[in-house]
């Protein structure tokens, strides 16, 4: 465990290297350490004369020590992207959702220039926001494929729940509803045209509550997507799949996670997968197949070797410890 000083809820990590890492949460905050988590210190909160300290920031994305985006999710311009380039003593609005019905659950960034923003439905269609100049120009794509149905919607869980291969591939995102999970995946080549198309995920559990929080890849071919009920923490049956095949077919952990979870991820080192949600965290050894418990604490989003959860928790994984 990290003395964060901070009793925000934190849903945003983001660590560069280890030893560079920025969170963030409710209230405003965004917290940031350059000595691997020794300290932290509380970041500048972006547009504190007016609205800042109500913003909740779900999303947090870095370069350095000095350069990082944070995201806020909230109902119509409470969605907003701030970046900062002086180590956040200051902070530029890069861009406020337009839509006043929308929400922002994920953003997902190549570089300073290249950035997707994933939103909740708006008129009955998923809301995916691209630019490729750093925010001067965003452009909102409108596909059939990303129709929702009734009560569907994205997680703004730990800023997991859109992935995008900016080098060779597509984007994909999860969701949920009370007819079921979808996985939904881009097709940069369907009929001479980007599109979008959804695969059902029958393994999750059915609920507005439910769904697919947090999807990850190892090799674009190996995935794996973790969730459930979050207003059943402990259950586990439905909390975890994987896919083999670019995430076109699904085969349901046969030992799944200890309970629901909303943040995954590969870590090479280790050669594993580490999961978390709010009744602990688990690791898979064999490409999310099966799943040990690693601990029961409370959190929220994973960025190894950090993780986040309420009242300002934060703690850096002992990996030897795994071992």
């Amino acid at each position: 465990m990290q003395d964060s000083g901070s009793t925000a809820g934190l849903r945003g990590i983001y660590s560069v290297d280890g030893t560079v890492a920025w969170a963030s949460g409710t209230g405003g905050t965004v917290l940031r350490t350059t000595d691997a988590g020794a300290h932290w210190q509380k970041c500048t909160i972006p547009d504190a004369a007016t609205d800042g300290a109500t913003l909740d920031f779900r999303g947090v994305q870095a370069w350095d020590a000095r350069t990082a985006i944070v995201m806020a999710s909230g109902p119509g311009d409470k969605s907003r992207l701030y970046k900062t380039e002086d180590g956040c003593l200051a902070w530029r609005l890069v861009f406020a959702n337009p839509d006043k019905d929308g929400f922002w659950d994920s953003i997902n960034v190549a570089d300073q220039d290249n950035l997707m923003i994933l939103g909740d439905p708006v008129e009955g269609e998923f809301s995916i926001f691209s630019t490729t100049d750093g925010g001067k120009a965003w452009d909102k794509t409108h596909d059939e494929g990303l129709r929702s149905k009734a009560n569907e919607g994205a997680f703004a869980a730990s800023n997991s729940a859109l992935l995008v291969n900016w080098v060779d591939g597509p984007a994909a995102f999860g969701a949920g509803s009370p007819t079921g999970a979808r996985l939904f995946i881009e097709c940069d080549s369907c009929k001479g045209k980007t599109s979008w198309t959804a695969v059902p995920m029958i393994s999750f559990p059915k609920a507005e509550a439910s769904g697919i929080f947090s999807l990850n890849y190892r090799d674009w071919r190996l995935f794996v997507a973790v969730g459930g009920d979050y207003t059943k923490p402990n259950e586990s049956s439905g909390t975890a799949a994987w896919s083999a095949d670019g995430g076109q077919h699904w085969t349901a952990s046969a030992k799944p996670p200890h309970g629901y979870r909303s943040s995954v991820e590969w870590s090479e080192a280790l050669h594993a997968w580490i999961t978390a949600g709010t009744n602990g965290s688990d690791i898979s050894r064999d490409d999310g197949k099966t799943w040990q418990p690693i601990d029961d604490g409370n959190w929220n989003a994973l960025s190894l070797p950090f993780v986040v959860g309420p009242n300002g928790r934060i703690a850096r994984l002992n990996a030897a410890a795994l071992k």
